[in-house]
């Protein structure tokens, strides 16, 4: 079964964390995915960059929008996704309590409904 591990989490501000800090957590996101891939279990992650860079677009009445910044004011936003291939929400949540970024962050864990493998979409694939 695939599901994803959302992380949310306030961006700091610039120059907010300590370099050795940064560092240090760098390893251990690099260490913990090692484990993921080492289980077989990492279908792929992904960090995202700040909100300042977001853009979103929406279409309401027939208006297309295309505007800078992210579509909800919060303190908490999507900072990442991790997609694992695993055998049930238990084994999700373990992979979830491990992740080195639950010191700063929310990780949502969420089953995948469908997903799309080479431009076709299968909800199957996302429960064998």
């Amino acid at each position: 079964m695939h599901y994803a591990l959302l992380l949310n989490n306030a961006e700091p501000a610039e120059g907010e964390v300590p370099e050795e800090a940064m560092l240090q957590m760098q390893q251990a996101m690099a260490d913990y995915t090692a484990a993921l891939q080492a289980a077989g279990v990492l279908i792929g992650a992904e960090i995202l960059e700040p909100q300042a860079q977001t853009v979103t677009v929406t279409r309401r009445d027939g208006d297309l929008r295309i505007e800078d910044g992210p579509f909800a004011d919060t303190r908490e936003a999507l900072a990442g996704v991790f997609l694992l291939d695993v055998p049930d929400r238990d084994a999700a949540l373990a992979w979830a309590e491990k992740h080195p970024a639950t010191q700063y962050a929310v990780i949502e864990v969420r089953k995948v409904a469908a997903a799309c493998d080479e431009g076709v979409w299968n909800a199957a694939a996302c429960t064998d």
